[in-house]
């Protein structure tokens, strides 16, 4: 896969409409190239705006069936040759940076079917503010990387299970770079105190982040990179986190990585 064809699949991640196949290519061309992580760090923050500037407005009807029938209009298996030359022009420029095996045939022609239905997608979410689009764009980033991890190639977990009954799993992924902890059975703390999240690496405690429990669960990113080896544990601390930036009580989660 070359440079192109993976901002291709990066612009469809971001938006949550890649298949179970596409997301696999997707999660392993990142892990084979790790320097192309900006690139879906830019679509992730793109859409993230996009999600955050929606109003709730009503687009025209023509403007909808106009897209519509653009998408119609597209040849889908891509053995048409465009015969607009921006089009052309279009095609040649992305095969010029492509590196590697040329992109597949067709992919200028899936680019502008991906742009006209994620423009029809935007439009759709701000006249109803409440489409699916939109809940897919406001993702909380620990589900988001929940979602990553686990389509990674290297995707890890490990689950214990805690003295009330529940259980905690750590999901982690070392060519994503993050881990997040899924856990249920935790207490409702109050508006006085929170859960921190820690990497302990050998003797010493990273704080990693806090996180509440909404009815006894809670799905949480630790918000510093992992390394090799590091044991991801829970404490319960005063609101906001450790002063200190060191834990004040003894862990309530032990999860070794190693």
């Amino acid at each position: 896969m070359n440079e192109q064809e993976f901002a291709e699949l990066a612009a469809a991640h971001a938006l949550g409409a890649l298949g179970e196949t596409d997301e696999r290519r997707f999660a392993e061309a990142l892990a084979e190239h790790p320097e192309w992580q900006a690139i879906a760090d830019d679509d992730h923050d793109t859409v993230a705006i996009l999600a955050g500037g929606l109003a709730p407005v009503a687009p025209p009807q023509a403007l909808r069936s106009t897209l519509l029938q653009q998408i119609a209009s597209l040849p889908q298996d891509g053995g048409t040759t465009p015969t607009h030359p921006d089009d052309a022009a279009v095609g040649d420029d992305a095969g010029s940076r492509a590196t590697g095996a040329s992109a597949p045939a067709g992919a200028p022609w899936r680019r502008r079917i991906f742009a006209l239905a994620a423009g029809l997608a935007l439009i759709v979410g701000a006249g109803v503010a409440t489409t699916t689009v939109v809940s897919q764009l406001q993702r909380p980033a620990s589900v988001v990387a929940l979602d990553e991890i686990r389509s990674a190639p290297d995707a890890e977990q490990v689950e214990v299970q805690l003295e009330s009954g529940g259980t905690a799993t750590a999901h982690w992924s070392g060519a994503v770079g993050k881990a997040v902890l899924v856990a249920s059975g935790l207490d409702d703390l109050g508006a006085d105190k929170s859960y921190e999240l820690w990497f302990v690496r050998g003797e010493q405690p990273i704080a990693a982040g806090v996180f509440d429990a909404d009815g006894g669960t809670a799905t949480a990113l630790l918000d510093v990179p992992m390394h090799a080896g590091d044991v991801i544990a829970v404490t319960v601390e005063q609101a906001g986190g450790s002063p200190s930036g060191l834990p004040t009580t003894d862990p309530i989660i032990v999860i070794p990585t190693a």
